[in-house]
């Protein structure tokens, strides 16, 4: 109201606090910080959480940061991700922020001539990860997304600084053991790591971490690491017994590490692997072992039948999410056994597994009656003449997405228009043979609709 203040006048810093913690979005909390000067500051002793491109020279740019938001638990860096540059300096700017913007522009007309040995002052280096040690005392969670000039000397510092850390996600950077076993060694809470694409880790890093830490781990995901093998999945089974998700990504793994995983972690429900060594003996072990397992996602196997995926359907009845990406030699027994054992599930992918066919799938349709299907290109081949026997027993879908199907006609979707009375969402990309009497079908039968995609579908 004009002339009144009848907020700062009335309510005490600590009540202004909980209101800002309570927006939701950056664009809410940046507005209330141009209110006033009170404002400002008790907006940014509500900040809990960064978000920083690691390009304009980060390393400065982290240490005006942590002066301002005291309070930051999470940090997310990510080299894809430039700073912009503030337009002018007004008058209530402090000497430091003027600093900071001749820096900026100093970098920024440098790269009018770029040479190999300028590019370093444009990326996260140990140097900044030092700052964020120094700077955020209350981390909790920090991201750092391919910033390869972080080394184990940074993470070292981080880790001796940072000892309430619970994620650490250390995707592309070029961190090697010495660095991840300070992280084991003064990160005992630690529960999320991501180790994606950190080329230069070996087995007794990640063996050394599991030693130290491993009872708080729960979430461990690797990828393109050559020199992680069995070894480290022997350790993480031996010693992280709270782990419920695991994401694999090797060609170095094989039943040895997996047998250790299924064995070592019955808490396990995330279960993601694209590792072509593995076959039929270690899903066995994980259909016997992991009983609380919710979602699996198997790509690229070669070398698994339907006999591995009749363990999973026998065992893990609480799954409820199943992928199958390429995985030339599952057949339609293996997906009978899930939709027969696995009552609980929901969705189902199936990407160029050519040998599953229509029996599998009404299988399911029987079985699981509110499995979201996903049918992508390979899968067309089984839909050939065969229509009206597949929508027949999938009345209660709810969710449907037809990819590259080009043979599936209106007559199709008219019975889903008929049976499926839960269909929320429909997804229809490249069904050439699909016109305006499906779509109209869809319309009328399926009331419940809320998300619908369309795309080349030129009838």
């Amino acid at each position: 109201m004009r002339g009144h203040d009848w907020i700062n006048t009335c309510l005490p810093d600590e009540l202004i606090l909980e209101i800002l913690r309570r927006l939701d979005s950056k664009s809410s909390h940046d507005a209330c910080s141009l209110v006033c000067k009170r404002w400002l500051g008790l907006e940014r002793l509500s900040r809990s959480t960064l978000r920083i491109g690691a390009s304009g020279s980060p390393d400065i740019f982290i240490k005006f940061l942590a002066q301002r938001f005291v309070n930051v638990k999470a940090v997310h860096i990510d080299e894809r991700l430039s700073i912009s540059l503030p337009v002018t300096a007004g008058k209530r700017r402090r000497r430091d922020e003027n600093s900071l913007l001749s820096l900026k522009i100093h970098f920024a007309g440098e790269r009018n001539e770029p040479k190999e040995e300028e590019c370093e002052p444009f990326c996260l280096t140990d140097s900044g990860l030092t700052a964020v040690a120094d700077g955020f005392a209350k981390l909790e969670k920090l991201s750092l997304i391919w910033c390869s000039n972080v080394t184990s000397f940074g993470v070292m510092s981080l880790a001796q600084k940072c000892s309430l850390l619970k994620s650490l996600d250390l995707q592309g950077c070029y961190v090697g053991d010495q660095g991840l076993a300070v992280v084991g060694q003064c990160c005992k809470q630690l529960e999320d790591l991501n180790l994606r694409f950190c080329e230069s880790l070996t087995d007794s890093g990640l063996v050394t971490l599991a030693t130290e830490c491993g009872k708080s781990l729960k979430s461990l995901g690797v990828a393109a690491c050559a020199r992680i093998t069995d070894k480290s999945l022997e350790a993480v089974g031996s010693h992280c017994k709270n782990l419920d998700t695991l994401s694999l990504d090797s060609e170095f793994i094989s039943n040895k590490g997996i047998l250790a995983i299924a064995q070592g972690c019955p808490l396990l429900k995330v279960l993601k692997l694209q590792c072509i060594n593995v076959t039929d003996r270690a899903l066995m072990a994980v259909g016997a072992s992991c009983l609380s397992l919710e979602m699996l996602a198997l790509y690229s196997f070669q070398q698994f039948t339907d006999e591995g995926l009749r363990s999973i359907g026998k065992g893990c009845k609480k799954l409820k999410n199943l992928t199958l990406s390429d995985c030339n030699f599952l057949g339609d027994r293996g997906l009978e056994a899930i939709a027969t054992g696995c009552t609980e599930l929901t969705h189902l992918e199936v990407n160029g597994c050519h040998n599953i066919g229509t029996i599998g799938l009404e299988s399911v349709g029987k079985s699981c009656p509110y499995v979201y299907l996903l049918l992508l290109s390979s899968a067309a081949n089984f839909l050939r003449g065969q229509e009206s026997r597949l929508w027949s027993v999938a009345r209660r879908l709810t969710e449907l997405a037809l990819l590259y199907c080009q043979r599936v006609g209106n007559f199709a979707l008219t019975e889903v228009g008929r049976g499926c009375k839960y269909l929320q969402a429909l997804h229809l990309v490249d069904c050439s043979s699909i016109g305006d009497e499906a779509i109209c079908s869809i319309a009328k039968g399926c009331r419940n609709l809320k998300k619908l995609h369309i795309r080349r579908c030129y009838e």
